[in-house]
Parts: structure tokens; sequence; C-alpha cells
């Protein structure tokens, strides 16, 4: 789609503020207003349209995005989101070890183990650890508590949440971002412990890493999109 617009404004609104396009409001691919909750979201959003040149370019808009599967998509029933987010923690990464070699299982150990501490803390909700492969029933209790905490936020918390947890495979790496104040690159190296120790055994594939420095991009978008959507 051509660039069809100007001016890029921030309007305040009745339900939060609003993006307009030469004094015209943004919408949703639903044709909702697009109602952004905190003015540092706004101004991000507002800057990804100002950004665009003569061809809009959605894919590059990850803030506008988020809002919009925020809005669309989440808002409608936020509790049943949540509970597919909330699922990650049955089999969640940082509870699934290597058997060996030994450098390998204290390297694992030093990134995930303070993790899973800090939701047991926080949470109430210690989470059971084992080696290899072989899904293990978690608590249930641990597992409820932890699905209150995803439940207790809004959509744009939820849409940010998402995509932490799924790029992950952890929740309590996406709780710890949303809720601790963790810092997203810090758990993004964490959570690519496994992945950097085949590079150093084996060497890194050129696409493999391409890949995933996208991935680690977006896991730090995310984690930005969480903290500029805080209330």
């Amino acid at each position: 789609m051509k660039r069809f617009y100007q001016d890029v404004t921030i309007v305040e609104g009745r339900d939060g503020l609003a993006i307009e396009l030469d004094g015209r409001a943004v919408r949703t691919p639903a044709r909702a207003l697009l109602s952004l909750p905190t003015r540092d979201l706004a101004e991000a959003v507002a800057a990804e349209w100002r950004a665009q040149g003569d061809e809009i370019d959605p894919a590059a808009m990850i803030f506008t995005g988020l809002s919009n599967a925020a809005i669309d998509h989440i808002a409608p029933d936020p509790g049943a989101f949540a509970d597919g987010i909330a699922r990650y923690a049955q089999s969640d990464l940082l509870c699934y070890r290597a058997d060996g070699p030994d450098a390998l299982v204290a390297r694992q150990a030093a990134a995930w183990d303070p993790l899973l501490d800090w939701a047991a803390s926080r949470y109430d909700a210690p989470l059971i650890v084992t080696q290899g492969v072989i899904p293990v029933s978690q608590p249930e209790d641990s597992l409820a508590r932890l699905e209150a905490a995803v439940r207790a936020h809004d959509p744009f918390m939820l849409a940010g949440l998402s995509t932490l947890v799924t790029l992950s495979g952890s929740l309590i790496c996406g709780l710890a971002i949303v809720e601790g104040g963790h810092d997203p690159d810090a758990l993004w190296r964490a959570v690519q412990v496994d992945e950097q120790w085949q590079s150093e055994q084996w060497g890194e594939d050129s696409e493999a890493a391409a890949r995933n420095l996208r991935r680690a991009s977006e896991f730090s978008t995310a984690g930005a999109f969480c903290t500029m959507s805080r209330v």
C-alpha cells in the first residue's frame, strides 16, 4: 500500500490515545479504533507510521501489529487467550535439563535455576525439574497460581507476553520480564544456553544464526512493548 498521509498526530480520547493520519483516526484490521493505553506506546506506534516511506510496510510496524492483536484478537476474550499462554507452564523449557555433559548441565542450572526460584517465591509456584524430554507433571497448585498471574494482565500486556513466551518456550521467562523487571536481552541469552552450547561444539550455522538474531530482536521488542503498555 502506498503512503497516503503526511501528518501523524497523537490525540487523547475517552478510552485512550488515538493515532491520526492527516486528522483521520487509525483503525485496526477489524475496523476498531486503535486506542492505546499509554503515552509511551502511542509515541512508539506514531513513530512507526512516521517512519514509513512511499510504501507502507506492515511487517516493519511491530508495535502497531501487537496493538492490533491486543484489540482485535485478545480483548474479545482475554481469559481464553490467557489460558493458552498459561499452558506453557506444563512444559516450561526451564524444567527440562540435559543429562550430560556436566558442563552443559551446570550451565543450564546457572541460567535457569534463579528464574525458577524467582517464580517459586513470587507466585508460591514451585515447578519440578527433570532430565531429558519425558514429560513431567507439574503441581496443580503451581499451575493454578501461574494461570491466575497470567489472567491478571490486560490485552495489551497479554499480547507482548504471548510473544515472549512462544519465542522462549518458557512462561516463567515471560512473566519474569512482565512482572519481575528482568532484562529481555539477558533472558534471551539464558534461554539460548542449549543453542550456544551446540554452536560452541559444532560451529555456527549461518542460517541458524541469522534466524536467531531475528528471534532475539522480536523478543526484545516484545519486552519493550510490555514495558510501554504498563499502565
